[in-house]
């Protein structure tokens, strides 16, 4: 034995059975822990689809991936978009599809912000697949046949687009049309009731909100 070495007195059985104790004890206590901390399915499920071959990323969370790629320049929020597209939950099942191509007017928030970002990525001819987290979608807000906090995909194609200012030359010279069929005027009047330098706005309806 060393002369330097310090020696040690022996623990005594019973404190070594209070020590493995404690540590089982710590031991249970942190994974209880672990199993009370909320799991985000869908955090989970973007996360591992975000390392999917050919998924991309922008800074707000928005995933998608090239079905299709198109030619030139994607609409911005000056444009109206015409698009066909169908949303889907993570699990296949279908909520949404346009039964004929859907103008969207871009910024004016008509449509869940995660769609409406996503048609500014896509040119004309390119078909698009994206994920749309809850916070860029409908959040803890639940609709019919939508439950809270649903991740929504979505496969957009855009057909085409033109500037609001075209769009709403288009709309005057049909209303223009109309009213020469039906014998209310002049070439160059004024429908009936409009008022002049009024806003035309997207053409169609409703706009898809994800329901």
């Amino acid at each position: 034995m060393s002369i330097t070495a310090v020696p040690l007195k022996p623990v005594k059985r019973r404190v070594l059975v209070y020590l493995w104790a404690g540590i089982a004890v710590a031991a249970v206590g942190a994974a209880a822990l672990a199993v009370q901390t909320p799991v985000d399915p869908a955090a989970t499920f973007l996360a591992h689809n975000a390392q999917t071959e050919g998924v991309k990323q922008t800074p707000s969370g928005l995933q998608y991936q090239v079905l299709t790629p198109g030619t030139g320049a994607p609409p911005t929020d000056q444009d109206v978009a015409l698009v066909n597209y169908e949303g889907k939950f993570v699990d296949g099942t279908v909520f949404d599809k346009s039964q004929r191509p859907f103008p969207v007017p871009l910024g004016e928030h008509q449509v869940v912000p995660g769609f409406e970002e996503a048609l500014t990525l896509i040119p004309k001819g390119g078909k698009y697949r994206v994920w749309i987290k809850p916070s860029l979608a409908y959040g803890d807000t639940a609709r019919p046949g939508m439950p809270a906090h649903s991740t929504l995909v979505f496969d957009i194609e855009m057909l085409d687009f033109l500037s609001k200012a075209a769009v709403q030359q288009l709309q005057q010279q049909q209303m223009m049309q109309q009213q020469m069929m039906q014998g209310g005027g002049a070439p160059g009047g004024m429908p009936p009731g409009a008022m002049p330098g009024a806003p035309g706005g997207a053409p169609g309806g409703a706009v898809p909100q994800g329901n």
